[in-house]
């Protein structure tokens, strides 16, 4: 029972040497990012605040309020690009480490999915930047009552677009959602479009919860998640109409 017990802690320590070693290298890699961009950071912030700065009225400028903030502001946004970056490397060892666990069918289905989720977040991220700052910022610099001028704070600025562009990234992981949805029998297509309805208003719901209280980039996160959400429906009917067609031909192929 001894000798039982022996072998049984031996995997569970190779594999926590394994998950501490890959988090290591994840640290290391962040850090790494972290170094190269430090000496670009006030020029990664000025193009952060682009979008807004692009949009303020004639002798508007953005300030800083606390002592620290001209330091800090941009030693968070350099430290939020260096784990944004590090994404994909992040996977990549969170891959590594589970997929000796998985099937050979799991794992077709699993990096397909790692990777698209990817690609999904950035462009949420890029979509943000691209489209909904620069309409949001022009509504709410041209909504300020007379007299008042608009003297943003770089601290709130930052997190107000760190808040935003995670909210759209986040949410452009719909289609991937709503796959596994189906796929794993949660729910099904049908029951989805029956749905939609209330889908929809969930995501208006959801646009109201994730970003400011304007009407403008509630809309603007709304509309791509229901777009997004029927290219889900789309790439799982797609996916059920070729199990199905298989399935058959499996069936009528003879033995």
């Amino acid at each position: 029972m001894g000798n039982d017990s022996t072998d049984q802690e031996q995997p569970l320590i190779s594999h926590l040497i394994e998950l501490r070693t890959r988090l290591l290298h994840i640290i290391i890699c962040i850090l790494v990012i972290l170094l190269c961009l430090l000496p670009f950071a006030n020029p990664i912030y000025s193009f952060i605040a682009t979008p807004l700065i692009d949009k303020l009225p004639t002798g508007s400028n953005m300030i800083a309020t606390e002592v620290a903030s001209p330091f800090f502001a941009p030693f968070k946004l350099v430290l939020f690009c260096a784990v944004f970056i590090s994404i994909p490397y992040i996977l990549y060892q969170t891959w590594a480490f589970i997929s000796p666990g998985l099937y050979s069918n799991e794992k077709s289905l699993a990096l397909p999915l790692l990777l698209s989720s990817i690609l999904l977040f950035y462009t949420g991220v890029a979509f943000a930047y691209t489209v909904v700052f620069p309409v949001l910022f022009a509504f709410l610099t041209s909504t300020a009552p007379d007299g008042i001028l608009i003297m943003t704070d770089i601290n709130h600025y930052l997190n107000f677009i760190l808040k935003l562009s995670f909210a759209f990234g986040i949410s452009f992981e719909i289609p991937i959602a709503t796959f596994l949805l189906v796929r794993t029998g949660f729910v099904n297509i049908d029951k989805l479009e029956s749905n939609r309805p209330y889908i929809i208003l969930l995501a208006f719901v959801a646009g109201m919860l994730l970003t400011p209280p304007d009407v403008i980039s509630q809309i603007l996160l709304a509309i791509p998640v229901w777009l997004l959400f029927e290219s889900g429906l789309l790439i799982s009917r797609y996916c059920e109409i070729k199990n199905d067609s298989q399935k058959q031909e499996d069936i009528d192929s003879p033995v």
